[in-house]
């Protein structure tokens, strides 16, 4: 039995951070991983689809030079080598990790799938690890919806789709949020029909209703064909691979591709764990319970990441071990609630969000005021001919406090930010509007919105 002054189970994001800061600070830690160091971001998430989609933005601007003035010739996509150059990336990124936990002083890496026997007590294999302080860190994996004849047709979900070195003919997306969307729109880029198939009225559905439609529009505007309020119903084989019968009653009632990727939706990775030996609780979707600091139900046990259903990031993943460092080691009082809401969808035009939606902000009661401006309006935006989208902010009237904003144009995920810092020093915002910002830029327009505001 080895003795450790603490175990952490899973390498994403969150774990490795933990493991090197306690290490670093004299516990005697092992990091146990099954699969491969770094998790989802790095191996089938963030680092891999980003890679993807400026391959593939590479290709769109090409295909779309004349629009600049510029000739480039015949446009020829080599997916193999689109393939190689993601992969690695992806292998810089692991080798860096894998490389910092081995061989940092006080810091263990076992490789093997990790189970609960008792409280504070793991098997790996034939091992046996105790600790003080069990963190969990296990992510989650691609949910498989329950539609009739699924399991029976090769179906690639976001981790797999990743493992293609051809474009495909025709896919077929079950998914109209945020992944989907994003291969949606990669692939088309790289030369496939695209088809997405969303159950819900309009994509991503927790926006606001224009911006949902200002995305649709641009996916629409580059050859995406959209379905919404289509339920899948049914999945079969068929002569170009897969057919895909929805609950409509019109022609989307069926829809043929040769690719059939599945986004809908995540569950965790704790069923294997063992988790009732330690005492520790899931909710009835298996993502374990923690408090406001991340303690489970169990002493000495903390959940980090996507695996407590608190957030579905890399940086809530990230802002959990600073939660948990903080409490251990700095004699911090962080809590989850204290972070705001704030994520991005990574489409052409990009879309950078934090806070309420108007929606969200409506329905609380507040006194709400509301600006907003087309990028059409958007100097940066019309000098870069990528004029689709628009930016919006949503503040408290009575209190002066900034509520939420997105901001859908070039850059929107970077602009976002300065929003993001001003709600976080809980700025009011007048003193955001008399902010002078660089010109040209997209953040320099979040002044001007504030002094729109209706």
């Amino acid at each position: 039995m080895a003795e450790y002054d603490a175990i952490v189970i899973g390498a994403g994001q969150a774990g490795p951070s933990l493991a090197l800061r306690l290490a670093a600070t004299g516990w005697r830690t092992a990091i146990i991983e099954r699969a491969r160091v770094g998790g989802t971001c790095v191996n089938v998430g963030c680092t891999p689809t980003k890679t993807l989609i400026a391959s593939a933005r590479v290709a769109w601007q090409a295909r779309e030079a004349a629009r600049w003035g510029v000739s480039v010739g015949e446009l020829a996509v080599d997916m193999k080598n689109v393939k190689r150059r993601m992969d690695e990336v992806v292998l810089a990124f692991r080798r860096g990790l894998e490389h910092s936990l081995s061989e940092t002083e006080n810091c263990t890496l076992i490789r093997g799938q990790a189970r609960f026997t008792a409280p504070g007590t793991v098997s790996v294999g034939d091992q046996t690890l105790t600790a003080r302080q069990i963190f969990l860190n296990v992510g989650a994996r691609p949910a498989h919806p329950s539609i009739d004849g699924l399991e029976g047709v090769g179906f690639l979900t976001s981790s797999t789709v990743l493992s293609l070195d051809e474009v495909p003919a025709h896919l077929v997306i079950i998914g109209g949020s945020y992944v989907g969307l994003e291969f949606a729109q990669a692939h088309r880029r790289l030369g496939a029909q695209v088809t997405v198939i969303e159950a819900d009225a309009r994509l991503l559905s927790r926006e606001d209703p224009e911006v949902c439609e200002a995305i649709r529009g641009a996916l629409q505007a580059e050859g995406v064909r959209v379905v919404t309020d289509a339920m899948c119903v049914a999945v079969e084989p068929c002569a170009a691979g897969v057919r895909v019968r929805t609950g409509r009653s019109d022609d989307a009632s069926v829809v043929e591709g040769s690719h059939l990727l599945v986004a809908a939706g995540r569950t965790p990775n704790t069923g294997d764990l063992g988790l009732d030996a330690a005492g520790v609780e899931t909710d009835k979707r298996g993502y374990v319970t923690v408090d406001e600091r991340l303690r489970t139900s169990a002493e000495g046990v903390w959940a980090l990441g996507e695996c407590n259903g608190r957030g579905a990031f890399t940086h809530t993943a990230y802002n959990d071990f600073e939660i948990v460092a903080g409490a251990l080691l700095d004699g911090e009082d962080r809590k989850v609630g204290d972070r705001l809401p704030a994520y991005a969808l990574y489409t052409d035009p990009p879309l950078g969000r934090v806070g309420m939606t108007e929606t969200e902000a409506r329905a609380s009661g507040r006194n709400v005021k509301v600006g907003a401006r087309p990028m059409t309006r958007v100097a940066r935006a019309l000098e870069k001919g990528e004029t689709e989208g628009l930016m919006k902010i949503v503040v408290d009237a009575d209190s002066q406090e900034i509520l939420g904003a997105a901001i859908l144009g070039p850059g929107g995920d970077e602009a976002i930010h300065a929003v993001l810092d001003a709600m976080y020093a809980k700025m009011p915002y007048p003193a955001l509007r008399r902010a002078m910002h660089v010109h040209p830029t997209v953040a320099e327009l979040i002044p001007t919105l504030l002094g729109e505001l209706k």
